[in-house]
Formats: C-alpha cells, sequence, structure tokens
C-alpha cells in the first residue's frame, strides 16, 4: 500500500489545496493520502478559524483518505520543529512521499539549501546587525519565501529517513491576500473579516459563515489581564520565552487596549510577528518550559478524520502493531492533558452551545466520512 503524506493547517481548505492533493496523489500513485494536520491552534500562534474535526472533514472529503494529528506543541512552533513533528508522525504512518508546496519549485535548490549547516558566526553577525532571523538565514542561502523555507525545514527533517520528496509549484503567493480563484488562506481569511464573498476561494465557504471565528482579538482581554498580574518569574518560565522578552511583552501589553496595537508595538527587528504570536500563545495556554521537557517520545498517531481507504489502511497499521488512537483515552496521558487544556482556551470565547460541543469532539473519536 503506497502511502503519501502532506503536512498541513487546512485553515482553511482552498483551492490550492485540492490541486496539492490531486497533484501529490498522481505524482506519488499513492493508495493513500495522509494530512499531518494542526489542531486547533497554528503555525502562525493563531486559533483555526474552524476547529479541527470540521476541518478534518472536510479534508476527507476533498481527497485525502485519513487525517492525523499534529500535536499542540509542534504546530505552534517555529517552521524546523513544526516540520520535525510533521515528519516524525510520517515515518510512524509508514509514509513513501511527502508532498509539499514551493513558491520557486526548484527542489535541487533547496536539497541544496538541507543540506547546507548554517555557519553560527554568520548568523551571530547577521543578528547583531540588527536583522531578524529569517532575513538572517536567509543571507546565508539565498531570498525564501515562507513556502520555501518551509520546504527546507522539511528536507531537514527528513534526512535518514526513506521518505521521498514530491514538489508542487504554489499557484498563490502564501502571504497574497488577493481574493480570489487562487486565493490563498491568509487572503480568504483577510477576506472572511471583511465579510467578502468567498464562494470561489474555498470549499469551506458555508462553515466560515455560519461560524463566529475565534479572532485572536476575542482573546487578547485575558492575554492583557495575565500579562500584567503575573510576576516576572513565572512569565520567564513559559515555553519560548527566552532573552528577558517577557518584560517587553509587559511593557506592550500595558500600553495597549487591543490585539492589532499590541502586536503592532511587540514587533521590532529582534522580535518577529510569528515569534511574537507563537510566545504569547504559549502564555495564553500557560505551557511551561518543564511541562514541554516532560512530554514523551511521539509515538502515538490520533486519527482526526478518515474514510473507507483510510478504515483499511488503519487496520493494516494495527497490524504493524504501530500505535494508533482512535479514541482520546488512547492519547497518551501527557499530550492529551495539553490538547485538552488548549481546547478549552480555543473555546472560551464561544457561546456555550459551541464551546460544549467541541470539547466533547476533542474527548469523543475520529470523524468518518462515507
Amino acid at each position: 500500500m503506497k502511502v503519501c503524506g502532506i503536512i498541513a493547517e487546512y485553515n482553511p481548505l482552498h483551492n490550492g489545496h485540492l490541486y496539492q492533493i490531486s497533484e501529490a496523489r498522481k505524482q506519488s500513485d499513492a493508495d493513500i493520502m495522509i494530512a499531518i494536520m494542526s489542531g486547533n491552534f497554528v503555525q502562525r500562534g493563531e486559533p483555526a478559524v474552524l476547529d479541527k474535526f470540521t476541518r478534518a472533514k472536510a479534508a476527507v472529503e476533498n481527497g485525502i483518505d485519513v487525517v492525523i494529528e499534529l500535536p499542540y506543541i509542534y504546530a505552534t512552533e517555529s517552521a524546523s520543529y513544526f516540520a520535525k513533528g510533521g515528519v516524525r508522525l510520517l515515518e510512524l504512518a509508514g509514509a513513501d512521499y511527502i508532498s509539499f508546496g514551493s513558491e520557486c519549485g526548484n527542489l535541487e535548490n533547496l536539497q541544496e539549501i538541507a543540506d547546507t549547516p548554517v555557519n553560527p558566526d554568520h548568523l551571530h553577525m547577521n543578528l547583531s546587525k540588527g536583522l531578524s532571523f529569517p532575513k538572517a538565514y536567509s543571507l546565508l542561502t539565498s531570498t525564501m519565501e515562507p513556502n520555501d523555507i518551509l520546504a527546507v525545514s522539511y528536507l531537514k527533517a527528513m534526512q535518514g529517513t526513506s521518505i521521498k520528496p514530491i514538489i508542487i509549484q504554489r499557484t498563490s503567493g502564501y502571504l497574497d491576500t488577493t481574493l480570489s480563484t487562487n486565493a490563498s488562506a491568509l487572503a480568504i481569511r483577510t477576506a472572511v473579516k471583511e465579510q467578502q464573498d468567498i464562494s470561489g476561494s474555498t470549499v469551506m465557504a458555508k462553515q466560515l459563515l455560519e461560524t463566529d471565528i475565534p479572532w485572536m482579538e476575542k482573546y487578547y482581554s485575558y492575554l492583557r489581564t495575565f500579562l500584567l498580574t503575573s510576576n516576572k518569574e513565572r512569565l520567564s518560565e513559559l515555553f519560548l520565552f527566552s532573552e528577558g522578552i517577557e518584560n517587553h511583552l509587559v511593557r506592550c501589553a500595558a500600553e495597549c487596549d487591543n490585539w492589532s496595537a499590541f502586536l503592532n508595538m511587540a514587533v521590532t527587528h529582534r522580535y518577529t510577528a510569528g515569534r511574537i504570536r507563537r510566545c504569547v500563545l504559549q502564555a495564553l495556554n500557560q505551557v511551561t518550559k518543564y511541562e514541554v521537557s516532560r512530554l514523551p517520545k511521539l509515538d502515538t498517531l490520533r486519527i482526526l478524520a478518515f474514510n473507507e481507504n483510510g478504515r483499511q489502511w488503519l487496520h493494516a497499521m494495527r497490524k504493524k502493531d504501530v500505535r494508533i488512537a482512535s479514541r482520546f483515552a488512547d492519547v497518551p496521558y501527557p499530550w492529551r492533558a495539553m490538547e485538552y487544556r488548549t481546547t478549552l482556551l480555543y473555546t472560551s470565547v464561544m457561546d456555550e452551545h459551541t464551546r460544549k460541543e467541541i470539547l466533547q469532539k476533542e474527548i469523543g473519536g475520529p470523524v468518518y466520512v462515507k
């Protein structure tokens, strides 16, 4: 049974994703398409616009056979850790191929960059000039777009595995906010905020229009209160907090009464928007460095959704003694506790009916799509 995997967020699932799924299946000649998908929070350091089970179901309805959850701690980390977690799960799933998007579309060049070790002295020199880490890193290689950076991270994470890469040329820019039939996820999210017509851009238009989206703005009052009422020692113990960033965030929280103003003030030549968002997300979820250091080895595939092809694959995998979590109770406790806690935060800004519904999904089983 030939397996091709995609590491994704589907935030939301759009036409570019459908093209990638179709092309990846065609180019790999895969019997099974697997998506390793972020849960209720994503790599940008934001809540997903739709809950993970809704997004997983849509993926299976549109060409994916099995959706496996990328645990919160990997889903909300930098590109390299995001990639490590996703590739680790694909290894466990016995994937033969991984498909990923790229702006440049040149696998040879990306592989060359992935095989080049970062020179710490050059990196430090560039950082000392006031450049952000992504910019400093790009100067050691070439100017890189967001999906190319992720592609290099996947290729680095794949070293030592038997997984083969399949590269798909992106049809839209990751940061492009132009709404069209090939619109990026960012463009669609922006359009939803501005109440524009998104019907031609995503198969999830109906769900998006019917959902009270949990935008980051809705969590800001809690974030501000937490930052201003916590002592500095407690803040310094939070995951991803380093170099005294807690002092910077507290100053920004004291000055700003809304999320947009806070983020604008917090972003500097030293701290990128991505780093700020990911740090404050750990604060919102109160995830500590100690807690993360105690997480056991990632050795379980938590299934979010599957179809009949996926059912047959799951049956075959169980015969190989791969740890499959089809029930929430099957997820090792430390991972399970973190997922439930972060879901509590995710649902905290929702109405009580929706909150209870999503929490019930969290402790229930995967979605079966006929």
